[in-house]
């Protein structure tokens, strides 16, 4: 896979950059176990009616929608999820100096379980591992909620207000933080590679790095299993495992 003359153009650009942006998409954390959306084998591919339980107004109005959710969060069981080679990989580029900043939209925290340093990221979608209460903010591990789910309670309830939980994910309907959504943008307009990784790049605003990145003169590498909405404004463009590929970049 080395010897690809396609492979080989990326790792020249990887070894020519100074300051690298990836950005991940829900691909990188597959071989984790944790399935994708929007694949042939997605979530909501396979159940678009599970798409209800990552919109926000329909969170808020429908108990059933949280219940199910509940359901979803304990047997996804996250906290339990191992990062694969393909997070692993992408720690080569930190101890190379060369990582300026990782941008995922995964809220399953594997790049932090692989080592990559906090100051670094940007969960742009937030993160699965923690709760947050929508009425009084109160902010606690997602783990001691889930084990009062576990416990019998359907759709439990802040323990400091009463109000409604839900994981500190950032849902379809609900606004990105300001201060991530800026640290992804300048991070892109300021690097000189930028590699797209497991992700269809449909989703916005956390796929326009790609484009920022590429009008603001960096190259681009995107990696993906199947096409992207973006494949065309890559210089080089890897198709196939993701767990096979990154390494193969980055090694």
């Amino acid at each position: 896979m080395t010897d690809d003359p396609t492979m080989k153009r990326g790792r020249e650009l990887v070894a020519a950059a100074q300051d690298v942006v990836v950005m991940t998409g829900a691909g990188i954390s597959t071989d984790s176990g944790i399935p994708d959306f929007r694949g042939p084998q997605g979530v909501w591919t396979k159940n678009p009616a599970a798409e209800k339980q990552s919109t926000f107004q329909n969170y808020v109005a429908d108990g059933e929608v949280r219940k199910r959710a509940w359901q979803g969060r304990l047997a996804m069981r996250a906290w339990e999820r191992e990062a694969n080679d393909g997070h692993r990989a992408l720690l080569a580029l930190e101890r190379a100096g060369k990582l300026h900043t990782l941008v995922t939209q995964n809220v399953d925290g594997l790049h932090q379980k692989a080592g990559i340093s906090d100051d670094k990221m940007v969960e742009i979608h937030g993160t699965v591992l923690d709760v947050v209460c929508l009425q009084c903010d109160a902010r606690g591990p997602m783990l001691e909620t889930l084990r009062r789910v576990e416990a019998g309670e359907e759709d439990p309830a802040c323990l400091a207000c009463g109000g409604m939980l839900k994981s500190a994910t950032i849902s379809f309907g609900q606004g990105l933080i300001a201060e991530d959504l800026r640290r992804a943008e300048q991070a892109a307009l300021g690097c000189d590679l930028m590699i797209a990784i497991g992700s269809t790049l449909s989703v916005f605003p956390a796929a326009a790095v790609v484009p920022l990145a590429k009008q603001a003169g960096a190259a681009v590498i995107i990696i993906n299993g199947e096409p992207t909405e973006m494949d065309e404004l890559a210089d080089v463009l890897l198709r196939g495992p993701i767990g096979e590929l990154v390494p193969a970049l980055l090694s």
